[in-house]
């Protein structure tokens, strides 16, 4: 049995095609980008450039970096600050990553295997360090105070969010607020950050920064919250990507909660022994997949996501029309929507 969580097929070609256009609209910053990545990548010490390129090539669209790039579009910026700070946010996501696959002892990434998988646990943890001492680096020539408040709280925040997350791991009671604020503070968090860096660069006023925050906080929300829902996703078998990791693992998200909270008591005793025991057997998978069709924990979930999506449009609203600004409204599409 498979679930498939795009509820509207229709919709997510338009989405993917939102992205690239987005992205096409800040194809050379982010050009400039990648430089800088690569550049300050550069170590003497072998490894650190080996691990940390095997990782970025496989970084997906640069979601986060391109959002700084968009932002500070948006708020008129002509100069060049951007870049830097947008690799910055590169190095800080995919220094998580890296102790994210770690903790979690992940093999796969982006179905490819992870680099703890590839160079070991010990060489993922401290090349992860390395990239985030090359963020703080950044921020400091940056100069800018603001720059630097914003990005080493993310990184605080993004912390305090991975060892939350472990406390509701395996924990059948954790309720939707507590996923909820493990999301916005292990996910959501750097797309504001990300987001909050245009106007700053741009030197927009308070009001401006807040909702450049805003709609990134709540794109990051739609964003995980579509990502928990593709773990039990038919779509993702389709594209040769694993499905249920995150139930085999054991972690508690909002398909999860719902389908407990909704089920009977047999119910909850199945998500006990498959989550909290972790005594997981032949067909358990598709029987949870069938839960969550059965209580509509998926349909309800993406329905959230949907919800977030409207808000970090609603936030938009100040900004004058333009092609930047249509194009971060459509992606929205494409994070409710993707497939990927």
């Amino acid at each position: 049995m498979a679930v498939v969580a795009n509820l509207d097929p229709k919709r997510s070609n338009a989405g993917s095609d939102a992205l690239e256009a987005l992205i096409a609209l800040v194809a050379d910053d982010l050009n400039a980008v990648n430089e800088q990545i690569l550049s300050r990548m550069h170590s003497s010490v072998e490894l650190i450039p080996q691990l940390g390129g095997y990782i970025v090539a496989g970084g997906g669209k640069r979601l986060r970096p391109v959002l700084t790039l968009a932002a500070a579009q948006l708020c008129g910026y002509q100069g060049t600050r951007q870049t830097a700070l947008a690799a910055c946010v590169e190095f800080l996501h995919t220094a998580t990553l890296l102790h994210d696959d770690v903790v979690d002892e992940s093999d796969l990434r982006r179905g490819q295997a992870s680099a703890n998988a590839v160079f070991g646990n010990k060489a993922s943890v401290l090349v992860g360090d390395f990239l985030f001492a090359r963020a703080f680096q950044i921020m400091v020539e940056d100069g800018s105070l603001d720059v630097l408040r914003i990005l080493c709280t993310a990184s605080a925040v993004i912390a305090e969010g991975e060892v939350l997350q472990l406390t509701t791991t395996n924990d059948t009671d954790t309720t939707e607020e507590a996923y909820l604020e493990v999301i916005k503070a292990k996910t959501a968090e750097l797309f504001a950050a990300a987001c909050e860096l245009g106007g700053i660069v741009a030197d927009r006023p308070a009001v401006e920064q807040a909702a450049l925050r805003s709609y990134g906080m709540n794109l990051g929300i739609a964003f995980q919250l579509v990502d928990d829902v593709l773990d039990y996703s038919a779509v993702q078998a389709r594209l040769g990507k694993t499905i249920g990791d995150d139930f085999r693992e054991g972690k508690i998200n909002l398909p999860v909660v719902l389908a407990f909270r909704r089920g009977d008591e047999e119910e909850r005793q199945f998500w006990r022994r498959t989550m909290e025991d972790l005594d997981q057997r032949d067909g358990d998978l598709e029987h949870a997949i069938a839960l969550m069709t059965r209580h509509n924990a998926l349909h309800d979930s993406v329905e959230r996501a949907r919800h977030y999506g409207a808000v970090a449009r609603d936030a938009l609203e100040m900004f004058p029309n333009s092609r930047i600004k249509h194009a971060l409204l459509d992606v929205i599409d494409f994070v409710v929507s993707r497939d990927f």
